[in-house]
């Protein structure tokens, strides 16, 4: 039996957690970054390092009421950009390329990108009332090292730190 899946390709490995030393556990990504950094500025093989997120929460932030007017708006904004997108497409594709191009789709699209955030808004209205953010936060990050290369790095790590000149 082939070691190929249906569309040619061999299949993929699981994801699986990296295995290693833990070379250090920081309260912040900045943190976990600022020590990778450091080891790369030393010419140590940072590609032997992983920065893991532990314990990880999902943090939604509401941001404010939606209503109508602000669904319209965000709709025309978003609207606007992909429309301003296809007119510098015909903008710059086209024989005799004009300006106009440019500024009639950006309006098209802001008038059906309005009339989409309306009706998007009117269909889920009592379902979600607000905006907000997403973000997925750690409560800590953890740089993983290859369990050879964790003498050398705490070596690196135990120097004093130069300023930059």
């Amino acid at each position: 039996m082939s070691n190929e899946s249906a569309f040619g390709r061999r299949p993929q490995a699981q994801p699986a957690l990296p295995k290693g030393d833990v070379l250090g556990t920081y309260e912040t990504y900045v943190e976990a970054q600022s020590i990778v950094d450091r080891l790369s500025k030393a010419e140590f093989e940072v590609k032997q390092l992983v920065i893991v997120g532990n314990d990880l929460k999902t943090v939604e932030r509401v941001t404010g009421k939606l209503t109508y007017g602000r669904a319209a708006a965000t709709g025309a904004a978003s609207g606007a950009w992909l429309g301003l997108f296809f007119g510098i497409l015909l903008f710059l594709f086209t024989t005799s390329p004009q300006i106009g191009f440019v500024i009639a789709a950006a309006l098209i699209g802001a008038g059906f990108g309005m009339l989409f955030g309306i009706v998007n808004y009117a269909l889920n209205r009592r379902r979600r009332d607000f905006t907000s953010t997403h973000q997925v936060l750690a409560s800590n990050y953890q740089i993983i090292i290859d369990p050879e290369l964790t003498a050398k790095a705490n070596q690196v790590l135990s120097q004093p730190e130069h300023p930059s000149v």
